[in-house]
């Protein structure tokens, strides 16, 4: 793992430079500095901004309002991934950084990155559970046929997640 990381950042590395090197054989090596410098500072501002905008689901939990913590959490984390990317020095750091800084493109990069991570620990998402039964006329449990008892179905749907709790008594 931490060699694929190693040569995904060296790539990426090289495509800023590359990029780096193209703009500025298209608008120049002054005007290359100070793009790189404008999106620096524009990085600066969206992240204060955005974290200032973060903190407010904060400070009302702080006075007994509800949370959504995941989704807070993970916003927290785009947007500092997003503000690193913006301040440092690279045009295409800037654009991920804007994918992730900005509130509408934000649920975007959200899916992406958790697409990655569920196929990347092979989780398999939960979704509602449903179940349908009918009654069976003379219908017998396995453990039950020994003995001769009845058992009765009954019909039911259990519309959420149903989590094993283990044995209980």
């Amino acid at each position: 793992m931490g060699h694929r990381v190693r040569v995904l950042a060296g790539l990426w590395a090289l495509a800023e430079v590359v990029v780096l090197v193209l703009v500025a054989s298209w608008i120049g090596v002054g005007a290359t500095v100070l793009a790189a410098l404008a999106t620096t500072v524009l990085g600066w501002s969206l992240t204060a901004r955005q974290l200032r905008g973060l903190a407010a689901p904060l400070r009302s939990h702080a006075r007994g309002g509800p949370l959504q913590r995941g989704r807070t959490i993970g916003d927290g984390g785009l947007v500092a991934v997003g503000g690193a990317l913006m301040v440092l020095p690279g045009f295409l750091g800037d654009v991920v950084g804007l994918l992730c800084l900005l509130p509408p493109t934000r649920p975007l990069v959200r899916a992406v990155v958790g697409r990655g991570l569920v196929a990347r620990l092979g989780l398999v998402p939960a979704g509602p559970v449903r179940v349908r039964s009918t009654r069976v006329p003379g219908a017998t449990a396995a453990g039950a046929t020994a003995a001769g008892a009845r058992v009765r179905v009954i019909e039911g749907e259990v519309a959420g997640d149903v989590v094993d709790a283990g044995p209980r008594g």
